[in-house]
């Protein structure tokens, strides 16, 4: 297990500057993050010096206490995008309530994206719909009725999926929602941080305990601190021009 975790770490220093500036434990998980899709108002954005995201999110964008505001994902997001993007003013807002389903985040989404006016939206969703077993054909729907709704208001949208957890694997159905997740969004060409994978990789490596240290909130920061990183990662390479393909026999 150590040998593997150094390896990866070995491998990830080589990756490239922005990922080598990030703590390790980000730097382990740093090549589950891909973005296949760009995010064109996003990069209108960039370009106007000015990007305001919005969070759309459950009890999983948020941390317990007062440091609630400071510490949870969305204002890492927020540092990551600014230091990663010099000379842009980088606002992010936040819509995040606990317990809602995809289809109750829809219902808010008009009014938030009149108040905040986001090049980019960051829509994490999927546990509340897989607790409380919504039709999953309901719920690829109302992802799909997001997608659209922030797309006329000059919105990208990036994907989060649920949160990994082995406390709760077993219990509810999160690999269904997950999946219909990842269909939307090949569907509609929208970036998926796939956190699942990226918080599954670090329980299997060691990276964090999530069994005996879930309730630390020192460990949640850190937890939070790199979900920022790579999610600001993710924004800023979907961003750049795509590469031209070569021509073969030319």
């Amino acid at each position: 297990m150590m040998g593997r975790l150094a390896f990866l770490l070995a491998m990830l220093v080589l990756a490239g500057p922005a990922v080598a500036e990030h703590p390790a434990e980000c730097r382990v998980a740093a090549h589950q993050i891909e973005s296949i899709f760009p995010l064109p108002h996003v990069a209108v954005g960039i370009a106007a010096k000015k990007l305001n995201v919005l969070v759309l999110g459950a009890g999983s964008s948020l941390l317990p206490g007062a440091t609630v505001g400071h510490e949870a994902y969305p204002a890492r997001l927020q540092r990551a995008l600014a230091e990663g993007l010099p000379g842009v003013e980088v606002k992010v807002a936040t819509d995040v309530k606990p317990k809602r389903t995809a289809a109750e985040m829809v219902k808010a989404l008009p009014a938030a994206l009149a108040a905040v006016k986001p090049n980019l939206v960051v829509w994490q969703t999927g546990t509340a719909d897989a607790i409380q077993a919504i039709d999953p054909d309901q719920f690829s729907q109302a992802l799909d009725r997001g997608i659209n709704i922030s797309r006329a208001a000059s919105a990208d949208v990036v994907f989060i999926n649920p949160q990994y957890s082995p406390r709760t694997e077993s219990m509810i159905a999160l690999g269904t929602y997950a999946e219909n997740m990842r269909w939307v969004a090949v569907q509609q060409e929208v970036p998926l941080f796939d956190r699942f994978s990226v918080m599954k990789l670090w329980a299997d490596l060691g990276t964090f305990d999530f069994y005996s240290a879930t309730k630390k909130l020192d460990m949640a920061e850190r937890v939070h601190d790199c979900i920022g990183r790579l999610l600001a990662d993710l924004v800023i390479e979907a961003t750049k021009p795509s590469e031209p393909h070569a021509e073969g026999g030319r």
